[in-house]
Parts: structure tokens; sequence; C-alpha cells
């Protein structure tokens, strides 16, 4: 296809073995990709949004409840979607109370899909595959362990999630809405890789980006940007000013690599699409 975001291309000066990116517009259709998009990568992190999708189906089905009790003593299913039930980073330990601090876990994924799991009597990984991998046609898709971090995907099927994100079919839009939506505003936390965010605004399930600085997405990026990065090097971003979200998945961990590639990168394809 002819690309209207030559940008994608300056992938190939990554400092990485393999890369694959694309964007896609929020009508559902292919702005430009470039790389084998059709190769699996560990998604590390950006399993996350993925996991989040099919907690709010299992809200919208009347499994469970947004604000019903779920893993520490007090928090709700809405805290740990949000980093703020007090679990530690990736051992589970409460550190706070809910809600009064935003303490990025894993741990708390791993109640999520435990809780869902059982409210449903499906293992969470089949849930993830029946409400959100199939009927969005996924299927390079799989979850191999936590739903914190063990999804592997596609560049393609990735883009196929971010189209439903912009223009929701599984969800109700409003529950998406809230999903991009600062949850317990102001509350101060750290963002992996990038040190302390006063505050360090989240959704349900999305980091938002709001005024951040540093971040990972861009300085063009809008305050509304929502998405999520990964340890392995990829990430998701969805722009609703830019009406469009980017892809990008390589096989080399996050590091000072990524820090200096990626917000330049996202400058240039908001760029690429602004000159459309």
């Amino acid at each position: 296809m002819e690309s209207s975001v030559p940008s994608l291309a300056s992938i190939e000066n990554w400092p990485v073995p393999t890369a694959a990116a694309a964007v896609v517009r929020a009508d559902g259709t292919l702005a430009g990709v470039h790389g084998p998009t059709g190769r699996r990568f560990p998604l590390a992190s950006v399993t996350k949004p993925l996991a989040a999708y099919a907690v709010l189906v299992a809200y919208e089905e009347g499994a469970i409840e947004l604000d019903e009790p779920a893993g520490p003593e007090g928090a709700t299913v809405r805290h740990l979607l949000a980093h703020t039930s007090g679990l530690a980073f990736d051992e589970n330990r409460v550190m706070a109370a809910p809600g009064t601090r935003r303490i990025y876990s894993n741990t708390g994924f791993e109640a999520l899909g435990d809780h869902v799991a059982k409210a449903t009597d499906i293992p969470f990984a089949d849930y993830l595959h029946q409400a959100v991998l199939e009927p969005l046609g996924m299927t390079s898709t799989t979850l191999e362990g936590s739903p914190a971090k063990d999804g592997v995907s596609s560049v393609d099927d990735l883009v196929r999630f971010a189209a439903e994100v912009q223009a929701p079919r599984l969800l109700d839009p409003r529950t998406v809405l809230d999903a991009m939506t600062v949850a317990y505003p102001g509350l101060t936390g750290i963002l992996p890789g990038y040190g302390h965010q006063r505050p360090n605004d989240w959704g349900l399930g999305f980091e938002i980006r709001d005024g951040k600085a540093p971040h990972w997405t861009g300085a063009a990026s809008s305050p509304r940007t929502f998405g999520h990065f990964g340890q392995s090097g990829t990430f998701l971003w969805i722009d609703p000013d830019a009406r469009a979200a980017c892809v990008a998945l390589t096989d080399r961990p996050f590091g000072a690599w990524a820090v200096e590639a990626w917000p330049p990168f996202t400058d240039a394809v908001l760029a690429d699409l602004r000159a459309r």
C-alpha cells in the first residue's frame, strides 16, 4: 500500500534487530505500515490494555462490577485497573491504602485476571480470547501467562485492537471513554522507565499522557493521548486529537535507545498525519 506516513520507515534506523509499525486512523483505515507486521512479538506490558478490555467486557456482560471488592482489603476492580489498589509492582504486598497512590502493579493485573476467571468460571486467557481476540480477528495473539505481561501479538493484530478502541463495537463507547479518562485524579507515582510523575495520570488499563515529562510519546502528542508501552520494546498509543493510533513492536528490550528514539518518531508520525 502507498503509505501516507513515510516516517514509519525510520524504524529502520532504530538499534534493534527487528521492528514493525503501523498507523490506523479512527475510521479503521490503515494510514501506513512498515516492517514484518505479521510477525509475533512478546508484548510485555502492552498486554495490559488487552487484558483491561476483556475485564471491561466482563463488566458489560454483568459478570463483575467495577466497584466490587477485588484484590487487597478495601480495593475494587476499578482500583486494580487504575493501579491504585496499593499492591506492589511485582509482589503480593500492600504498600498503600486503596485510592491514595498510583503504584504501577503487575500483581494488580494478575489479581484482575484471577477475579474475572473466578466470576466467569473461565480461565482468563480463554476469556480474553473469547471476549476480545476472536471477535476482532486477532488470530496471532495469545496470552501465555500473566495478564500483566505475557501477551504475544503482531502489529497486524494490534491494529485491529487500536481500531476497535477508536470506534468500539465490543464495548459501549461510554465505557471506553471511562477507560481513557483519568481515574482517581491527582495521584503521584512512578512511571516505569521515566521516574516520578506529578500527577501520574491513568485511566482503566490505559496510561494517559496529560502533561507528563519525560514521556515515551511525542512533544506533539495531545494531552488526551493514551496507551501503553512494554519492557520488550513495544508501544501502542491512541491520540484522539490526531484521530489515529500507532503501534510499534521490536525484539529489543526497552532502554535508553527507546527513550531517545520513540518521541521524535511519534512527532514525525503526527506531522505526516497533519500533512495529509
